[in-house]
């Protein structure tokens, strides 16, 4: 398998790892056994850094639906590889950090842990696929991670409603860039990103271009919340500190950042793009900046400045992109707003990682995030005051930390983009630096807010919730690394300059490595220039503002909100909730005779006029095969048993009569020669039966209602439009195929591609693995959900009532039974059916038989030995946990598919071969007995899961 699709599945092994030790070294914390993995990651993506620089791009490939051009491609460039660097690098700090701020005595860390190594996972694989369904699967993957991390303390009515509201907004927004990913499809035919790069020329003026576009800036403004969808972001602040250092820093709100940036070479030509990227931005920056001044929790503070950082960096992406208006030199002067925006991503997520953790350590060490009650904390807690006045420093932009040099360097960039000559009205361009320099003096003020509101002015502990005290050094270790760095890069800047932010910018202006080599130099002093004069403009009014703020105690000023995008958001949901349960209560009233009325007449409006309005379509009626004697009795039986059911006024004649019309079906299979089909059919009407006897056995005796005609016409309508429908499409079927048979194919190959003589059961592990293993999954899924409903019943108050079984006039039934003939018939009979079982599992890839049928035998011995000896007695003997057992059955065949990729191959493809075992001789050996055996463990698993479960009396 190629090593970045391992790099890739790494966190994902890491999330089972850490779930199938959940129950072992209870005393080891979780994030000790996925920290090496995280490390490992990091130092591997930083041995890359010289290949990059030296223009070696890695590109590997495995072949997934090549059919519908979807393939796992994954790409390693300068833009990949710096954010692989952050999710990987930031993530190990966070892991550490984590170990030290979740107390294991106290917190579930399994789930914790799974749902980061999830996060870090899908982040990754953002980051790196090519293939624009690849990269939307992983964007899913990360809002649904992130939803369950914010939502971590789930008891906590804020954590549940900030992990939906994020959610429902980014998964909003993925949807709306999936469409323009199908967009640009449809415009180019491939989903690569490469391939799509290179018909930028071809494809520009499409009608579906700009609506494409648009699109997925929506997802990406969504995912980095940008104005108006920001409001996301300091509601998902509910989540343990250590995710939102991670998430809301370097990570999940940098994708719809990193989105942009890889789209830039398709779109920056556009006047729409450089408008909508770099207003939304700058709107976003002054907004975010604005708003942080109003805050009293230190983490809304950091949520509204990173907002506001966002839209700095968004804006800077969108300026950046006026470069592709140009040629030659005026080209490469305005890419000076793309090197702003790659190196103030890289110091935003290391001053913002730092601040984000020394919020956590005084909110763990004092007990309140609140500004109103903190201060004084300078003597208590030095280390922690030294994090947080070089992050909040480095934030503000002063010398000598890094965020002073790319605050310098935005400075340039929308001093640079006066001389853009793409308006009439040049005079515009100048609203791009006096925002940027407004916003820049409300960010300098609230980094100020941030430190001396905490660490300086009267202490107050009569208001702190414990006696506050500085931090151990496991908590202190990873802020203080980042702080370190943020000192180094400001000395040192160069050092990424070299390495990361010019393999960067070739990703995101190719047209940079066409001529000259690109060359970037950021120094502290370039003498008196207008970026010089902002800054001391900033820092006077900042400090002004700072004052103002402390003389007028507006850190004790409730600001009224007025009306909010919070309370549009809120009354959006409340007015969806109303209708949709308002529509819902009209139809979903408890009967299950009305839903199948609803489905049963959709279907027939639906299939119904498709067959008889589609052009194209005509009933076989013709070419019949002769039949037989025997085949019309069997039918007449089979009709005559089905006619029957609804006029019997017994439960148990009702099921022998079901039972009945099944195994005619079974007969004539038999008379097909199908005997797949047939042992299928058997065994199935046998569980069948005993399940339908089990669910029975606990309802009241069946009595019949008095309906009147008007009633029941409605069902007889719907009973025999049903029925002409499906002989419509059974005609239909018969008479008009658009396409060839390809039941020839599977005659033809099933042995020479699929090593089987049976060519049912080679559909099922080969040709059709893929609608198997979701079959298994959706009956493991039902099978569960059974489960659920009859174990846990909850009172209306949400608490967790008895299960209640008593059905009145039903006398109590044994379900165990006392036949001494039967029990020793039972003891052999199981015996010979188990062995039978495993035969049908073993021949069914040459031979009748298979996983399914051989669980289906099993399942019936075992019924078998529950109806003679009681489900107690069975669980005594065979104590096997079924519902582990559903995981495990899908879990091997899932494993098998993917084993697929350590050979280059597609996704469940199977091989097969011939060798010379002992005592065997020559034996046919194929992976599709091991996707046969998941199949063979998850029917059982699903099976005896339902019955037991229903069959249990208490």
């Amino acid at each position: 398998m190629p090593l970045l699709h391992v790099i890739i599945l790494v966190p994902f092994l890491m999330a089972l790892v850490i779930a199938l030790l959940s129950k072992r070294a209870p005393n080891l914390h979780r994030g000790w056994l996925v920290f090496p993995g995280s490390l490992v990651l990091f130092v591997y993506f930083l041995t890359r850094i010289p290949v990059i620089k030296g223009g070696d791009l890695g590109y590997e490939t495995i072949s997934w639906i090549p059919s519908l051009g979807i393939d796992l491609v994954f790409h390693l460039d300068g833009l990949s590889l710096l954010f692989a660097l952050l999710i990987t690098g930031m993530g190990s700090l966070v892991i550490i950090y984590s170990i030290y701020y979740l107390d294991r005595r106290k917190e579930a860390l399994t789930p914790f842990y799974i749902y980061l190594m999830l996060f870090m996972g899908a982040m990754l694989g953002v980051v790196l696929s090519d293939n624009l369904m690849v990269l939307y699967g992983f964007w899913e993957l990360t809002s649904v991670s992130s939803f369950l991390l914010i939502a971590f303390w789930h008891r906590r009515q804020k954590s549940r409603y900030g992990a939906l509201k994020s959610m429902l907004i980014t998964v909003f927004g993925g949807l709306a860039m999936f469409a323009g990913f199908l967009m640009l499809y449809v415009m180019t035919g491939t989903f690569s990103i490469r391939e799509i790069w290179s018909e930028v020329g071809d494809i520009s003026g499409h009608a579906l271009f700009i609506p494409a576009m648009l699109l997925i800036l929506l997802g990406a403004f969504t995912k980095s919340a940008q104005f108006p969808f920001h409001i996301w972001l300091p509601d998902a602040m509910e989540a343990p500190t250590p995710v939102s250092a991670y998430l809301h820093s370097a990570t999940m709100v940098k994708a719809g950042l990193y989105l942009v940036a890889r789209f830039s070479p398709v779109f920056a030509g556009q006047y729409e793009w450089f408008w909508v990227v770099s207003g939304v931005g700058l709107i976003t920056l002054i907004y975010g900046s604005i708003q942080a001044m109003k805050q009293t929790d230190l983490k809304a503070l950091l949520a509204y400045s990173t907002i506001s950082q966002l839209g700095l960096i968004m804006g800077l992406l969108g300026m950046g992109s006026a470069a592709a208006f140009y040629v030659g030199e005026d080209s490469v002067f305005y890419t000076a707003a793309t090197t702003a925006a790659i190196f103030h991503l890289i110091n935003h997520a290391i001053f913002k990682g730092s601040l984000f953790m020394m919020v956590g350590i005084v909110d763990h060490e004092t007990g309140t995030r609140d500004l109103r009650k903190l201060g004084g904390l300078i003597s208590i807690m030095p280390v922690t005051f030294t994090v947080a006045m070089i992050g909040s420093f480095s934030m503000a932009g002063l010398p000598p930390f890094s965020g002073f040099l790319s605050k310098e360097m935005f400075f340039t960039a929308v001093l640079n983009i006066r001389n853009l000559d793409i308006l009439s009205i040049p005079s515009l361009f100048t609203l791009f630096p006096v925002l940027a320099w407004i916003a820049s003096v409300f960010t300098f003020a609230y980094s100020m807010i941030l430190v001396f509101h905490t660490f300086f002015g009267k202490y107050q502990p009569e208001k702190l919730d414990k006696k506050p005290h500085e931090a151990p050094f496991g908590l202190l270790l990873a802020p203080c690394l980042l702080a370190v760095l943020s000192i180094f890069i400001g000395f040192f800047p160069n050092i990424l300059s070299k390495t990361l932010i010019i393999p960067a910018m070739n990703a995101i202006h190719p047209i940079l490595q066409t001529g000259e080599p690109f060359v970037v130099n950021i120094h502290f002093w370039h003498g008196f220039t207008p970026e010089i004069w902002m800054t001391l403009g900033v820092v006077i009014l900042g400090i002004i503002v700072y004052r103002i703020y402390g003389r007028w105690s507006l850190v004790d000023k409730e600001w009224g909100s007025g009306y909010t995008l919070n309370q549009v958001y809120d009354g959006v949901i409340r007015l969806v909730e109303k209708s949709s349960r308002a529509l819902t209560g009209t139809y979903m009233t408890g009967s299950m005779r009305h839903y199948l009325m609803y489905i049963f007449a959709f279907l027939i409006v639906a299939i119904g006029g498709a067959v008889w309005y589609t052009d194209g379509i005509t009933l076989g009626t013709t070419d019949y095969a002769p039949f037989s004697l025997f085949e019309v009795i069997v039918v007449m039986v089979m009709l005559v048993g089905a006619l029957a059911i609804p006029f019997v006024r017994s439960r148990i004649t009702a099921i022998l009569l079901t039972g009945m019309v099944g195994y005619m079906v079974t007969l004539l299979f038999v008379l097909f020669r199908a005997p797949d089909l047939a042992l299928t059919q058997m065994i199935v009407e046998v569980v069948s039966v005993t399940l339908f006897l089990l669910c029975f056995r606990h309802l009241p005796k069946l009595e019949k209602e008095p309906l009147k005609l008007r009633s029941r016409l409605p069902k007889l309508i719907i009973s025999i439009g049903m029925g002409i429908t499906m002989t419509l499409v059974a005609l239909a079927a018969l008479g008009s195929s658009p396409f060839e048979s390809i039941s020839k194919y599977y005659v033809e190959n099933s042995y020479t591609l699929g090593g089987g003589k049976n060519i049912v059961n080679v559909l099922l592990v080969d040709f059709r693995g893929f609608d198997t293993m979701f079959e298994i999954t959706v009956l493991g899924l039902a099978s569960l959900a059974i489960y659920s409903m009859i174990k846990l019943q909850l009172d209306t108050d949400g608490t967790i009532a008895p299960l209640k079984r008593a059905v009145k006039d039903n006398k109590p039934r044994s379900s165990v039974s006392d036949d001494v003939l039967l029990q020793a018939v039972a003891k052999v009979a199981f015996v010979m059916i188990l062995i039978f079982s495993l035969y049908l599992f073993f021949a069914g890839h040459n031979n009748p038989g298979g996983g399914f049928i051989g669980a289906l035998m099993a399942s019936a011995a075992l019924v078998l030995l529950a109806i003679t000896f009681g489900i107690d007695m069975v669980e005594k003997v065979l104590p096997i946990d079924y519902r582990k057992l559903i995981a495990v059955g899908v879990s091997v065949a899932f494993l098998t598919g993917i084993g697929s990729f350590l050979f280059d191959v597609p996704f469940l493809s199977q091989a097969f071969g011939y060798f010379q075992l002992p005592l065997m001789g020559k034996t046919e050996l194929t992976t599709a007995m091991f996707f046969d055996l998941g199949v063979f463990l998850a029917v059982i698993g699903v099976t005896m899961n339902i019955i037991f479960t229903i069959g249990r009396d208490s």
